[in-house]
């Protein structure tokens, strides 16, 4: 635990202007970040005295070990400057929203030369039209399948409309009337796009005219006696109607808004959004959070703000954002999200009517994601703690292993020696921690001493990155001084395992065990590399895959840990998830090794010009009895590549005949290989 004291700024350097701050750790992991409208103020309240400090800011100023700033113009950059530092650090003490699922949105690609409209997740694309999100994926099925007929908007892949294009026969959509075949040229592409461009334009809540349109187009039909036509219409009225009702009217003035409710207790917080397009709910969704720092509801509005629109500009911003409580102060908050949008933005606190209604409805809706997820996760974290502690007492340890990492070996036969690392901390995968190996100082089938160079090999990373941070001195020859790098506060600031913006490199940060997937000679082999780096502080251990013993260094006997223990449980995971790691590197480097051949080991002979000569040639069999001067008339080969490329076939083993291997008849390359063979099989493995 650190003494906020060893590293507070000294009296006048910290500047009384806005600005962004971050405290790091021991390592250099930055830990926090905050904005203050003054800084020398907002810095100033945390080293105070450690008794008047909420339990919260406590912990994160004790557990830091450096503070520094940086100064911006406007608080307005600062909220932005803020956002930007959250996201890229993943600082373990600010509130972060956890989205308690990917949820779907209906999209429209209108970047492609014919829109197609689909259910998206994840991040959003430029050129992309997104409507919701919704709770359920079936519910936009439903909604489109409805307007379908209205709007016959293709739906189909890119492979169906080329196979489509191809054949000159639309698929069972276009035979229907749900898509108007774009893809065998029944509407033009500028008279599709129409099609997609009205399908938004009714989606985004611009439903009233359109429809009255229909009416009257019915009517007129009718009159002059179409009433095939008319009834078409008919329907199609009747379509659009039922999926309008999917979305409740909630406010009669048409309003565009978003309404963010919190439901909160000392340690958690639940956020619920309402979308609200054209007076209708059009999306709904729920982040929940730890409170790790000490913060009102205001400031957990101004987290979820940023949250949101953090990464939205133009129309996905709303005119309007009611909440439960405005930020403070809320001017750069207001002002920010107007530059989001483009346009002025009103953020305020509904008072009376239909709005002070709806925001009665989301914040119950916040108060039930709170208590279901409450409800889940005690279970959860019972069982991660439950597990980490029957670890802890099964190997001897002093302490849970917050953090593991485990290490398994792949090949095949012996060749594409690879292995790899996974970390869980909190009993939790840490995808972004994982690594992957080559084994380098030998070939050849041998576990254990793949073993040993893999865990010598990340222990050295590790060592020598502490040794940077100035956790050991480093000797500083006669006569020269030691250079020193000091922060905003004059003080020295070790270079940190970490770049030049403070990200971490990648084995900084050393585990409370390790386990090995293997038994007694994988475990001597890994406690044999910790022991000749001088490691002793990192517990290890190996799961046998026969019969699930625990096996630990120097112990003739495994510990058995019961088939229903939670502890053996965790180990089964993280000893399977490295062997999957392990397996998908090794498939995947295998692959590229068998695709390659003679000429990928060519400088200067890239892809284009590696199946320009297939191309020409049929193969590499004919290729190696070419000329020079044969090559040369190959486009993109001029003479000096031509001759290299005729003395690396020469100099190269023809490769081995390739057989049948349904028959075992060898065939043979007699150069009718297609021009678009790839190198996976023209390349004569």
């Amino acid at each position: 635990m650190a003494d906020p004291s060893s590293y507070r700024p000294k009296p006048g350097q910290i500047p009384d202007s806005p600005g962004v701050y971050r405290f790091r750790d021991e390592h250099r992991r930055v830990i926090y970040v905050g904005k203050a409208k003054s800084l020398r103020q907002r810095l100033s309240s945390y080293f105070q005295d450690l008794a008047n400090l909420h339990p919260r800011t406590r912990t994160m100023v004790t557990t830091a070990a450096s503070v520094e700033w940086t100064v911006v113009g406007t608080e307005v950059e600062a909220l932005q400057l803020e956002y930007t530092w959250i996201k890229e650090y993943d600082p373990r003490f600010n509130v972060k929203y956890r989205d308690d699922k990917s949820y779907p949105y209906l999209a429209v690609t209108l970047n492609e030369e014919y829109p197609r409209v689909r259910v998206m997740r994840g991040a959003k694309k430029k050129g992309v039209r997104y409507f919701g999100p919704y709770g359920q994926a079936w519910a936009i099925r439903e909604t489109v399948d409805l307007l379908l007929r209205v709007f016959p908007v293709r739906t189909c892949s890119a492979g169906v409309f080329k196979r489509s294009a191809q054949i000159g026969r639309p698929c069972l959509l276009g035979y229907i009337g749900k898509c108007s075949a774009p893809c065998v040229g029944r509407v033009s592409p500028e008279e599709h796009r129409e099609l997609a461009e009205e399908f938004c334009d009714f989606m985004a809540g611009r439903t009233g005219a359109y429809i009255r349109r229909l009416e009257k187009a019915m009517q007129e039909a009718a009159e002059e006696m179409e009433y095939e036509r008319a009834a078409r219409l008919r329907d199609d009225i009747d379509a659009l109607r039922r999926a309008m009702e999917k979305s409740a009217v909630v406010l009669a003035d048409a309003t565009d808004a978003d309404l963010i409710a919190l439901a909160e207790d000392e340690l958690e917080a639940a956020v619920q959004i309402f979308h609200v397009r054209g007076g209708r709910v059009r999306g709904q969704r729920g982040w929940v959070t730890d409170k790790v720092e000490n913060v009102d509801t205001a400031a957990l509005v101004e987290h979820a703000l940023q949250q949101l629109y953090g990464e939205e500009s133009g129309d996905a911003v709303p005119k309007e954002v009611l909440v439960p409580a405005l930020p403070d102060p809320v001017e750069p908050v207001q002002q920010w999200l107007t530059e989001r949008r483009g346009s002025n933005v009103s953020l305020r606190v509904p008072q009376r009517g239909d709005k002070k209604d709806l925001m009665v409805t989301v914040q119950r809706n916040a108060q039930q994601a709170l208590a279901l997820h409450k409800t889940k996760r005690a279970s959860d974290l019972t069982t991660r703690s439950r597990a980490l502690e029957e670890i802890a007492q099964a190997l001897g340890l002093d302490s849970v292993p917050l953090r593991i990492e485990c290490f398994d070996i792949s090949h095949l036969q012996g060749d594409d020696v690879v292995a790899s690392m996974v970390v869980f901390e909190d009993g939790l995968a840490r995808k972004s921690e994982y690594r992957r190996f080559q084994i380098k100082s030998f070939e050849g089938q041998d576990d254990v001493r793949a073993m040993h160079e893999v865990i010598g090999r990340r222990f050295r990373r590790y060592l020598q990155e502490k040794q940077q941070t100035g956790e050991w001195e480093e000797e500083t020859p006669a006569g020269e001084d030691a250079p020193v790098a000091t922060g905003p506060t004059g003080e020295p600031v070790p270079s940190g395992p970490t770049d030049e913006e403070g990200r971490p490199k990648r084995f900084a940060y050393p585990p409370q065990l390790v386990v090995v997937d293997g038994g007694q000679p994988q475990v001597a082999a890994a406690q044999r590399a910790l022991s000749e780096l001088g490691v002793d502080d990192v517990a290890v251990c190996g799961l046998a895959k026969r019969l699930e013993e625990v096996w630990l260094p120097d112990e003739d006997d495994p510990v058995v840990l019961p088939r229903s223990s939670e502890g053996l449980y965790l180990l089964q995971r993280v000893r399977d998830e490295a062997h999957r790691f392990a397996i998908a590197y090794q498939r995947n480097k295998r692959g590229k090794r068998l695709r390659s051949g003679p000429l990928d080991s060519i400088p200067g002979l890239g892809e284009s010009r590696r199946q320009a000569l297939l191309k020409h040639f049929g193969s590499v069999k004919r290729l190696r009895a070419a000329r020079v001067e044969d090559i040369c008339e190959v486009p993109g080969i001029g003479r000096k590549t031509a001759e290299t490329i005729a003395a690396a076939l020469a100099g190269a083993a023809p490769a081995a005949p390739v057989v049948n291997t349904a028959t075992g008849e060898i065939i043979e390359d007699d150069g009718a290989a297609p021009a678009a063979l790839s190198s996976e099989r023209g390349l004569e493995r």
